[in-house]
């Protein structure tokens, strides 16, 4: 009897363990979403741009318990209303916040698909004031340069650092599993420098160092543009736009 009940406690285990390290890992002709950590995703879409072509755009779902925080949205309503969908149906979880890291088409294209179902917004008051001066979908809830939020029973970061690829760009952080969203500030191995026409090129490798310094237990980063990596991301965005 004793050994029926042991058995029966480790499948139990066994299969709780399971069901919560099970990749949810979703594509479409639209969208990208696949596991980065436990508790991460990156969702991927496309923007088509005139002066670099079709562009892959990184955001960030991070959850916990039957909560989830998204970073960045898609870039249009239906992408948007897609990943919504997969949040729901394949995390089984609520989107309590999504967070635009700066003012652009590739962070808050999809808001207000959104705000259509009832999630709310969060920016840093700069990007409410760009967003508004450029006649893009503002956000509803503003902060100046750092907000925390709880996703479950975890804290998620949003923080402004400085100015670099925009005067109003922020990060996020889940320190749970150690991984950085760094938005466009941050570049994949090997990018160019890409778009500079709302940039600070003379703050930007100050801004990214701030960053470095700050979260020295980073394990993950994840770039507004290209493929994931660790803090060696840091170490070559900030050679990139270091002052000669």
């Amino acid at each position: 009897m004793k050994r029926y009940v042991f058995l029966s406690l480790a499948l139990f285990i066994f299969g709780c363990r399971s069901a919560q390290l099970s990749d949810k890992s979703y594509t479409s002709k639209s969208i990208v979403i696949h596991q980065v950590k436990e508790h991460v995703y990156q969702h991927i879409t496309y923007l088509q741009t005139e002066s670099f072509g079709k562009v892959a755009c990184n955001g960030m779902v991070v959850f916990d318990g039957n909560e989830a925080i998204v970073f960045d949205t898609p870039i249009g309503d239906s992408t948007s209303a897609e990943l919504i969908n997969w949040v729901k149906d394949s995390l089984g979880c609520k989107i309590v916040a999504v967070i635009p890291t700066h003012f652009h088409e590739d962070c808050l294209g999809g808001l207000k698909e959104f705000h259509k179902h009832g999630i709310p917004s969060y920016a840093s008051n700069k990007t409410i004031n760009s967003a508004k001066s450029n006649n893009y979908p503002v956000p509803q809830n503003g902060f100046d340069n750092l907000r925390e939020f709880k996703v479950g029973s975890k804290k998620v970061i949003a923080e402004f650092h400085g100015e670099g690829h925009t005067r109003d760009n922020i990060t996020g952080y889940f320190p749970a599993e150690k991984v950085v969203f760094g938005g466009c500030l941050i570049k994949e191995i090997d990018a160019e420098k890409g778009y500079l026409g709302d940039a600070n090129v003379s703050a930007w490798s100050e801004t990214v160092t701030k960053l470095k310094n700050k979260y020295t237990e980073t394990e993950v980063v994840i770039p507004g543009h290209g493929k994931i990596g660790g803090p060696a991301l840091f170490d070559y965005t900030i050679k990139l736009f270091e002052q000669k």
